[in-house]
């Protein structure tokens, strides 16, 4: 099934943290890392982090986008995209502007989606109820 958005998991990997391998402490990286083994702490990039499937990775993430097919435990903060493929599994807080989330998976967590910083107030209107719940003004004599 073809992705959504930039974040694809066919990009081109500079790096990758195999299967059988753990990291533990703060990752910053430049171009996109792949995680296929275990990795515990932080994780800072601009660019693209992919979760493989069958990665377990316990972390605070700040990163451009980010693409899980693995598990992830810990909050995620992204620039331009979180996309949850079958079978990951996010446990923790999501903060980016463009969510994809594909049926099957898991998310346990609560997702704010703000395009460039906070969401302005919308104008103040009437209700509904004070509109049908008050008398209509008389109508005008004719006479």
């Amino acid at each position: 099934m073809p992705t959504t958005g930039e974040a694809s998991a066919t990009q081109q990997v500079t790096t990758l943290l195999g299967r059988g391998s753990e990291f533990e402490g703060k990752l910053s990286f430049e171009g996109t890392v792949r995680v296929d083994g275990k990795l515990s702490g932080e994780i800072f990039t601009e660019d693209v982090l992919i979760v493989g499937e069958g990665a377990e990775v316990n972390a605070e993430i700040s990163a451009g986008s980010i693409v899980v097919q693995g598990t992830v435990r810990g909050n995620i903060v992204a620039k331009r995209g979180v996309e949850i493929h079958t079978p990951g599994r996010v446990r923790g807080n999501i903060n980016t502007p463009s969510l994809f989330i594909e049926k099957g998976v898991l998310f346990d967590g609560q997702c704010q989606m703000e395009p460039g910083g906070p969401v302005p107030e919308p104008p103040h209107r009437p209700s509904k109820a004070s509109k049908a719940g008050g008398s209509a003004p008389p109508a005008p004599s004719t006479g």
